[in-house]
Parts: structure tokens; C-alpha cells; sequence
């Protein structure tokens, strides 16, 4: 679920993944409550750096802890409520760079944006400009040169193939499942 903070960065710039959203502080030793936005909670422990806010300042985490469905962590240096207060309402970030790869035939879903997507009968139908994560499965928004967007679902009978080095996926249009977005 690792998701890019913008549709494309400038050249030579960081690509930073959105892996959660810290809420408020909690308790008096410093920690704050942060929200999942990752497929890896593994991944984030005690020692971690990450980047914090619009302007990705970074950080380390001390600590962190289970706390319903999100983590409660501790940033290096912010140990009181007050202190660490200053990044409520601030997305947590990693560098692209920074993420381990994905077993064969997985992607990060910022790699698959700017991908061109064709039908399976060869059709263009534009380039995959945004991922909607929705409840079941998410959704592709392709737009072609003209500015039409469709939606695809990003379900195995629809996505066929995914060919990162030429930059292309291959989908199968089926009635009733592809919808068109004004």
C-alpha cells in the first residue's frame, strides 16, 4: 500500500512513500499515535529513519508499539506530549530508494504510475495517472491524450500483464467492470 505523496517528482528528486499519519500525542512520555498507510508494518521498528511532514524533515524512530489498529512510535529527541505535538496532522514518509525490492512479478504502486496502458488487442488507451484504494480492490485511473479517464479495477481477469522495462500494461476490457469518468 506504500503510495507516492505526488503523481511524479522532478528530476534527480526523492521519491517519498506515504507509510503512515501521525494523530496526536499520547501519554506523557512522548509517544504519538500514528495510522498505517503501509502493506509492511513489519518494517517500521525502533532505529528506523523517517521523514516527517511537507518538508520531510527527518527523524528517528525510538520506539514503537502496537496500539489498536496503528502503531504508537517515539521519535528521537521529542520526548514530551508538547514536543512531539508539533508534527500532528503529518504524514510519515520513506525514500523510494530506502524500500527493499518486491518478489518477481510485485510492484510499489508508485512505480506504476506513468505506465502506458494498452488492450489486449493492442488499443492505447492512455497512461495510468492515479490509484484509488477502495474497500475490495483498487482502481486505475488511466487518461488518454484527449483528458478521458476510465476506471479499471485492478482484478487479475482485467490487468493481464505488467511489463515494467517497457513501461506497459496490457488489460482486458470487460463489459460492466470498466467504467468511463467524465
Amino acid at each position: 500500500m506504500e503510495t507516492q505523496n505526488t503523481p511524479g517528482s522532478p528530476a534527480g528528486e526523492s521519491i517519498y512513500l506515504a507509510i503512515g499519519f501521525l494523530r496526536r500525542p499520547h501519554g506523557v512520555n512522548g509517544e504519538i499515535i500514528m495510522d498505517l498507510h503501509t502493506d509492511f508494518p513489519d518494517r517500521i521498528k525502533a532505529g528506523r529513519k523517517v521523514y516527517l511532514g511537507e518538508k520531510y524533515e527527518l527523524v528517528t524512530l525510538d520506539g514503537v508499539r502496537e496500539h489498536g489498529q496503528g502503531l504508537l512510535v517515539r521519535l528521537r529527541g521529542f520526548d514530551t506530549p508538547e514536543t512531539v505535538g508539533r508534527f500532528r496532522n503529518h504524514w510519515v514518509y520513506v525514500k523510494a530508494s530506502e524500500v527493499p525490492p518486491l518478489p518477481e512479478g510485485k510492484h510499489y504502486k508508485y512505480e506504476l504510475v506513468g505506465l502506458s496502458v494498452v488492450e489486449d488487442t493492442g488499443k492505447a488507451l492512455g497512461e495510468l495517472v492515479e490509484i484509488l484504494e477502495t474497500g475490495a480492490n483498487d482502481v486505475y485511473i488511466v487518461r488518454d491524450e484527449a483528458g478521458k479517464e476510465i476506471l479499471l479495477p485492478a482484478i487479475p481477469p482485467v490487468i493481464l500483464e505488467v511489463d515494467m522495462n517497457a513501461r506497459v500494461m496490457k488489460v482486458h476490457l470487460i463489459d460492466g467492470l470498466v467504467e468511463d469518468k467524465p
